[in-house]
């Protein structure tokens, strides 16, 4: 006799927990939306943004992230990938690529029979009134920190055991400031941010404001006309000012396009955004975007994020003093001696290196390009080589033309090199205040994607008539929210997210200009005052160790110097 389950069609069986997570096991990419399961293998070679988003997202349901992210033709193509369906509300698992593991799946074990067999999802975290630390599952929440507590002399041990300590507390201060990670609780915000984005697209809040782009675009036409001006009169220095502010107000139309906020068509904005960051800025959109579309799905995680990795300059968390490994570049990212030498000093560089931030980029850009990283399927293949070509005409108008020819002087030229990239430093600055100060703790994946996005990111406030200097940067809250709504909607979209907030509990972190910097500089201090202890701590034991060591051999008639260094 034919069961019920065999004669449903196939895209619209249900599916057992058991069963999807049999399916990663196999190394299948599986991921949910609006309660279907889909099998995205096929669909990764042709993405655009890259394979680690997605790599996010396996055995999560991403519905929030697929809708924020992806134009209504893109979400209407779903379908075609669809193997299944689930029945009720979905349990994230623990993405295989953030150390989730899965069990293979066999169809006549009793275990499979058994539809409630849902034992390897991680647990939520308790309530922020739980005083159980010991609950918190540190040690397989971070991955790389491993106390060994029967080993105490050893210093390795004694760091891990300072820095599991420190996570413990950033957790606790965590869960006592933000909602509870209960399901109800985490549904509840869920629910009221999908009706948030609702409201905010049936206000016309996702519609350009192509008045907006005009000003943009005769803002641009000012900044690179008096550039050309001083240039000719041999006014370098106030040529290059000019130049740097032309950049900057660049990057911020660029950054719009490759969210897809101006037509909110791919090719289009796409073919906008490269133009911009190509032939006029040097840079690769291609790059940016792939590191980009991570930051917005994993924000602030330091394992995962790579706007936060900058060792061995900056550590913007205790968890980079030891060393981590990052699950964006494949590698592990190590706190030596150059690290220790300069993030203890990190409060006072951080503005010095972002000096030099513009130079970063073209390195970064021209690794991607010339590594062929980008997409090579689909509608993204050819991007690779417009954006080649674009590179190379940036350099012969800016390196040939500009800087070679119009410039009769090596002193001249390099000055004028120098104070183009040097202006960009607000730019770099923006692009850090909104995360740097914020929560890296990681707390599973069963926290709301909207409660992440506020926890770990801070809006910069700022008098509406500065708007354009910021280059809606400032709103970085709103923007992580809702990616692809036009920058010049996010002040008014702002109010909303503040209500939401208010409604939900969740706190709104906003400061001013200043506000924020002394935030940011406070953190970094932080992190080096412990990089500076945990040092401290580890010449102590080193030497109370060598002590010993020397002790004991002089006691059975040795002599031989023992000169141990900590590591």
């Amino acid at each position: 006799m034919t069961s019920t389950r065999e004669i449903v069609p196939r895209k619209e069986r249900v599916l057992l927990p058991r069963e999807i997570e049999g399916m990663i096991s196999a190394g299948q990419v599986i991921v949910i939306i609006d309660n279907k399961v889909l099998r995205l293998d096929s669909w990764v070679p042709y993405h655009p943004g890259g394979l680690k988003p997605v790599q996010h997202m396996i055995g999560k349901d991403a519905t929030d992230e697929f809708t924020i992210f992806h134009s209504e033709e893109t979400r209407q193509l779903i379908d075609r990938y669809q193997v299944g369906r689930i029945n009720g509300r979905w349990r994230n698992m623990l993405p295989p690529i953030q150390g989730g593991s899965c069990r293979p799946y066999a169809e006549k074990s009793a275990e499979a029979q058994d539809a409630t067999a849902v034992d390897y999802w991680p647990k939520a975290f308790p309530s922020k009134k739980s005083k159980c630390v010991e609950n918190l599952g540190i040690q397989q929440r971070l991955g790389s920190f491993h106390y060994l507590p029967h080993e105490p002399s050893k210093p390795d041990n004694q760091k891990l055991a300072f820095l599991d300590g420190l996570s413990r507390n950033e957790i606790m201060n965590t869960l006592n400031n933000y909602p509870a990670l209960d399901e109800a609780t985490q549904v509840k915000i869920t629910q009221r941010y999908r009706r948030l984005h609702d409201q905010i697209r049936a206000e016309g809040l996702y519609n350009c404001n192509y008045t907006a782009y005009a000003w943009e675009f005769g803002r641009c036409l000012f900044l690179f006309g008096a550039m050309l001006l001083f240039l000719r009169i041999r006014w370098f220095c106030a040529s290059a000012v000019f130049l740097g502010c032309f950049w900057s107000q660049l990057v911020f139309c660029a950054h719009d396009a490759a969210h897809l906020s101006i037509t909110h068509n791919f090719t289009i904005d796409s073919l906008i955004g490269m133009i911009i960051a190509g032939p006029m800025g040097g840079l690769s959109l291609g790059w940016w975007k792939r590191n980009h579309n991570v930051h917005h799905i994993v924000t602030n995680a330091p394992e995962h994020d790579p706007d936060n990795q900058h060792l061995p300059l900056l550590a913007v968390s205790h968890r980079f003093l030891e060393g981590i490994f990052s699950t964006y570049y494949e590698r592990r990212i190590r706190y030596g001696r150059a690290a220790s030498m300069l993030v203890p000093f990190q409060a006072y560089s951080y503005y010095f290196i972002l000096m030099f931030g513009r130079f970063n980029l073209y390195i970064q850009s021209w690794t991607f390009l010339a590594g062929g990283h980008g997409p090579k399927k689909g509608s993204a293949w050819w991007h690779r080589w417009f954006e080649i070509a674009g590179n190379v005409l940036f350099w012969l108008w800016f390196g040939y033309g500009v800087v070679y020819k119009s410039i009769p002087t090596g002193w001249s030229r390099f000055s004028f090199i120098m104070i183009s990239h040097m202006v960009t430093l607000p730019l770099h600055v923006l692009f850090t205040l909104s995360h740097f100060a914020m929560s890296t703790a990681d707390l599973g994946p069963n926290e709301s994607f909207a409660q992440k996005m506020l926890r770990t990111t801070m809006d910069v406030d700022c008098p509406e008539w500065l708007d354009f200097a910021y280059g809606g940067l400032q709103f970085q809250i709103v923007h992580h929210l809702f990616p692809r709504v036009p920058r010049h909607n996010l002040r008014h979209t702002q109010k909303l997210v503040q209500q939401f907030c208010t409604e939900t509990n969740i706190p709104y972190t906003l400061y001013g200009f200043v506000g924020s910097n002394k935030k940011v500089v406070s953190s970094l201090t932080e992190v080096s005052r412990q990089a500076t202890t945990l040092a401290k701590c580890q010449q102590a034991i080193a030497q109370r160790a060598a002590d010993y060591l020397k002790a004991e051999h002089e006691r059975e008639g040795l002599t031989k110097d023992y000169n141990l260094t900590c590591d």
